[in-house]
């Protein structure tokens, strides 16, 4: 999921911290339920022991339990986000275990994503960062004060090490522990600002390549829980029948044959189908394949389909005379572009893609009178809260959400439907917990897809081939008209997801970017790095076309338009000497793009081969030089841009949704094509950060330039041939060959 928020920092304050004589005000509740976290050992240390605020459990053997804000998708955050604080506190991180946070935006909300407990747009440690950095150093005063009431010395003349705090003038040392067990809690409690934290040449965490993510070992030996994995006692199992076209509701429902399936217990008419509930997940499959089901014909969805869609966006997006809502102005593009010497214009498309998780939608609720208890992979537990409150008619404070890991998320287990149906169907089970499980061809053909988008560009030149001004127009079906309405109508129509990344840092004269939205009624939604994963592939291809109409190096053509950008340089300089980018390749290109979105500089070096006798394009390698500002896990950052480019090549070469009639064509790996291991390029990063720089998003940073990249270096292999739709199919490449 990719949004334009900005974090915002705050100190710390009584208020954030309240405490009382006897520990923590602020009620962490874990449930009589068992609470899925990383391990049962981190649910254990979090009961009891010496909390200093909201965030951190201190147990008499000197365990340390730190609440994790942000949700596991495989992104590595449950190692970040803790590691901040326990930088900050002098933790011994051997001695460090991990919960996930419960479902309390008040306490645990992303102060950079509005307050609430969401997951996406690479926004969690840019929005945490500040918060769990000065929640550690309070911490660590909080322990300096408990040891300097306990040794009777001055607080002054104490230090920390990992673990434990230290008296140098006599010697005298006291585990984190030992202050867990008879340390009184300071009162006030000492404030704390950006000057208490600890300078980088202090660090014994962030930055070091040593740390391991502590999600991994339970994922290794089985122990890992998912939402798939819950287990609860007097379980049932539910299914759901949806429509074929989005929008359709059941008018006539013969269950004669579902409701004789041994197990069933209960079949559930709702607004969009028809829920089963059984004993088994083989009962629930076996019903709903034999329910008759006689469906509305009424959804508008039905004129949906998207080749013939994406023609109409195109055109809509040449007639110039059509305007958009404004998504940047910045001096005037079109009369710039009216008197330039020349002017390239040029279309740039993408078709749908899907999310395809590895692991599908699925949730489990208990419903008992008007509270709900949800155990969910969700990006969201804010906006579980709301939507299972929406189904039950009560208030989001008597939902309380258990957030797995989640196997896999791209935006996509943000959404409600899944969500929606576990309750549906608890509430239905009469107090008895239901998970409900989708199955893969469910999940594809109910996916909330990326939108399906057209984009035209125009750029004016001057006789020297500079730029004068530079027009982009992006025609789509909006995200946050369905998602965030209130959002999408202050901002005046404009759709800052389904935008973002045309708004670049390179130094133009004039730059406009507009938004032409369509209410085509198909469902779109996030997608990893969404707007910027296709605004920064036309971009990027279209400064390659600028510098072949120059007839200058596309690397040169970039450091001139970059030249007051010192981080963007540099990423593009490291990743062409990675790439030894002025060598001849025999039989193969190589093609560069570069991005910044996120707030982190990428740029990336793909070499390619082409069969031009059946248009496959093969990714050989990819070089990736990534600017975080400050790396604070280099090991993992490494490993998310590896999973862009991974993505990203897939993405630009095999994936493609088609909507006939609102019928999704796709259903399953089968028919919906995935990069395979044997396809995957050779990858090798390099992570160069600047010190100083604000942190950077890295979850989704890695995408965007791949596909780009890949492009322009068909373009250099095939001197000129340009490929400007995703995906690159065969028969698209060889059109563009034969044109």
């Amino acid at each position: 999921m990719a949004t334009t928020f900005q974090p915002r920092t705050r100190a710390v304050s009584r208020r954030s911290f309240l405490v009382t004589a006897g520990g923590l005000g602020i009620a962490v509740a874990f449930g009589s339920l068992p609470l899925p976290a990383v391990g049962a050992t981190a649910a254990r240390a979090a009961e009891g022991g010496f909390r200093p605020n909201a965030w951190v459990t201190i147990a008499d053997d000197g365990t340390i339990t730190i609440i994790s804000p942000a949700v596991e998708m495989g992104q590595g955050i449950m190692t970040t986000l803790p590691l901040l604080v326990a930088e900050e506190m002098d933790a011994d991180w051997d001695r460090v275990r991990i919960v996930q946070a419960p479902s309390d935006a008040e306490t645990y909300g992303n102060p950079g994503f509005y307050g609430i407990q969401l997951t996406g747009g690479s926004e969690s440690t840019r929005g945490y960062h500040a918060l769990l950095r000065l929640t550690g150093a309070q911490t660590r005063m909080v322990l300096l004060a408990a040891a300097a009431g306990m040794l009777r010395v001055p607080v002054g003349e104490l230090s920390t090490e990992p673990g434990r705090v230290v008296h140098p003038v006599s010697g005298r040392a006291l585990d984190y522990g030992e202050i867990a067990a008879n340390g009184p809690l300071p009162e006030p409690l000492p404030q704390v600002s950006e000057a208490d934290l600890k300078p980088s040449d202090r660090w014994r965490y962030i930055g070091k390549r040593t740390i391991r993510r502590v999600d991994v070992p339970s994922k290794i030996d089985g122990t890992a829980v998912f939402g798939i994995d819950v287990q609860l006692p007097d379980m049932l199992y539910g299914a759901v029948l949806r429509a074929p076209v989005q929008g359709e509701r059941p008018t006539a429902i013969d269950d004669t044959e579902a409701r004789a399936v041994p197990g069933v217990t209960h079949i559930v008419p709702l607004s969009y189908g028809v829920g089963i509930i059984g004993e088994t997940v083989e009962a629930t499959r076996r019903a709903k394949e034999l329910l008759q089901v006689a469906w509305s014909t009424g959804s508008r969805v039905r004129d949906y389909t998207s080749r013939h869609l994406l023609e109409a966006y195109r055109a809509i997006g040449r007639d110039l005379g059509r305007r958009g809502v404004p998504a940047h102005v910045a001096g005037d593009a079109q009369a710039a572009i009216s008197g330039a010497a020349t002017v390239i214009e040029v279309d740039y498309m993408s078709d749908h893609v899907s999310h395809a998780t590895m692991e599908p939608m699925n949730a489990t609720a208990l419903v008992i009178g008007d509270r709900v208890e949800i155990w969910a992979p969700t990006q969201g537990p804010t906006g579980t809260q709301g939507f299972a409150a929406e189904v039950i008619g009560t208030m989001p404070d008597k939902v309380r959400v258990h957030t797995t890991l989640l196997g896999g998320g791209f935006g996509r287990k943000a959404e409600r439907d899944f969500i929606v149906d576990a309750v549906s169907l608890a509430r239905a089970a009469e107090g008895r917990p239901v998970k409900v499980i989708w199955s893969r061809e469910d999940d594809m053909r109910h996916d909330k897809f990326r939108p399906l988008e057209a984009q035209h560009i125009q750029v004016g030149l001057d006789a020297d081939g500079h730029i004068l001004g530079w027009r982009h127009r992006i025609v789509a079906d909006s995200v946050f008209a369905r998602t965030m309405p209130e959002l999408f109508d202050g901002k005046g129509g404009h759709d800052e997801v389904v935008t973002e990344g045309a708004h670049f840092n390179y130094a133009v004269p004039a730059h406009h970017v507009e938004y032409l939205r369509q209410e085509s009624g198909l469902d779109i939604g996030f997608w990893f790095a969404v707007g910027v994963g296709y605004t920064r592939f036309a971009i990027e291809c279209v400064v390659d076309e600028i510098a072949a109409a120059r007839g200058i190096d596309p690397v040169a053509l970039r450091l001139e338009l970059l030249r007051d950008q010192p981080r963007a340089c540099a990423v593009i300089e490291t990743v062409a000497r990675m790439a030894d980018w002025t060598r001849e390749r025999e039989g193969r290109g190589i093609g560069l793009a570069y991005s910044d979105a996120f707030g982190s500089h990428c740029a990336q070096v793909a070499e390619v081969s082409l069969d031009r006798e059946t248009g496959r394009i093969r990714v050989h390698k990819v070089w990736c030089a990534i600017d975080p500002g400050m790396a604070i896990q280099p090991l993992h950052i490494e490993a998310m841009m590896i999973v862009g480019i991974t993505n990203g090549t897939g993405h630009a070469l095999f994936e493609q949704i088609n909507v006939v009639d609102g019928e999704v064509e796709e259903s399953n790996f089968d028919t919906y094509r995935v990069i395979r291991m044997s396809e995957a390029p050779e990858i090798e990063v390099a992570v160069v950060p600047t010190p100083g720089s604000p942190v950077g998003g890295i979850g989704q940073a890695g995408l965007p330039p791949t596909g780009p990249a890949i492009a322009n270096a068909i373009a250099r292999l095939t001197g000129g041939v340009r490929l400007r739709h995703f995906p690159f199919l065969p028969d698209r490449v060889l059109a563009a060959l034969e044109a």
